[in-house]
């Protein structure tokens, strides 16, 4: 079973309001509704940072990628053109 620890916040008068009024309306109690907040706000958090992470391993592969794919179009462009060659040759014995 998890443990609890007691922590002091301070919220405004509006914001407590309203918390209480869930409380109110879902019959629970102000620690469980904290809880659940802080849980789901630190998911949020973590999805943030992990599509951050993504977002710059993307643009980091982007720039690689396309050196890899500059690096290449010389020689894709010789194939090309051997294959045209050959082509040709094939065309003028028939």
């Amino acid at each position: 079973m998890a443990q609890y620890k007691k922590i002091l916040i301070s919220v405004p008068d509006n914001l407590l309001e309203e918390l209480d009024i869930m409380v109110s309306n879902e019959k629970t109690n102000r620690s469980m509704i904290v809880r659940e907040a802080m849980s789901l706000y630190i998911r949020e958090k973590h999805k943030v940072e992990l599509r951050d992470k993504m977002k710059r391993g993307y643009e980091e592969m982007a720039e690689i990628n396309l050196r890899l794919a500059e690096g290449c179009l010389g020689a894709d462009n010789d194939q090309q053109s051997i294959y045209e060659e050959k082509l040709g040759e094939m065309e003028e014995t028939w």
